[in-house]
């Protein structure tokens, strides 16, 4: 098969890593909905299970330390379902941590939202959620975190729950929520250190 240029140049757009074009980042990221908003379009049950999580998670005084120390800003676009067992114990945990510091922008998203962007970001040949998408205040990507943490993997190593999704039903024990908003805590930081540490960011504002 001979390909033209008119196809190599499809093909090319086609495989195009849309997570790294800031202006496609920026749109997604329009269509996302704050977590009180995003947790209002689901149906009564998951508004529920939601609610109940982020009522059960509590921050640590040097959690809420660290994040009022964050001098960047970045955008942080959770692919999500209102469905699944793991958002609902981990999409709460990164709201918690967001409203910490007024770097933060944070904003949730269907898994079928936007198609292309779902397929990108799947985790070992799946459409996994949730999955977070890290970036620096211009949409330049910085991280694609998810879809579950390591503390959230060795729980279900430890129980034998395979690679099932969790149903979101029960609240995890006391010290998997600890230790895993502590995971997503340290994420957080990760990206805050590589946004404060970046040449070109530290040109723009001269510091």
């Amino acid at each position: 098969m001979i390909l033209t240029i008119t196809s190599i140049i499809k093909e090319s757009v086609m495989n195009t890593d849309i997570i790294t074009n800031e202006s496609f980042m920026s749109n997604a990221f329009a269509k996302g909905l704050p977590f009180d908003q995003y947790i209002a379009s689901g149906t009564p049950e998951q508004q529920s299970r939601w609610t109940q999580v982020t009522e059960a998670i509590k921050v640590t005084a040097d959690q809420t330390t660290l994040f009022s120390t964050f001098t960047r800003e970045m955008k942080v676009l959770i692919i999500s379902g209102l469905w699944c067992g793991d958002c609902v114990e981990q999409g709460p945990m990164a709201h918690i941590l967001a409203t910490l510091s007024d770097k933060i922008e944070l904003r949730y998203i269907d898994r079928d939202t936007i198609p292309p962007l779902r397929d990108q970001v799947k985790v070992c040949g799946g459409t996994r959620v949730p999955v977070a998408i890290f970036m620096a205040e211009d949409y330049a990507h910085c991280s694609t975190f998810g879809d579950r943490t390591l503390t959230r993997y060795r729980a279900l190593q430890e129980n034998q729950l395979g690679t099932a999704c969790s149903t979101g039903l029960f609240l995890p024990a006391e010290a998997e929520l600890v230790d895993t908003i502590q995971d997503w805590a340290n994420e957080f930081e990760r990206i805050q250190i590589m946004l404060r540490l970046s040449t070109r960011l530290r040109t723009k504002h001269n510091d």
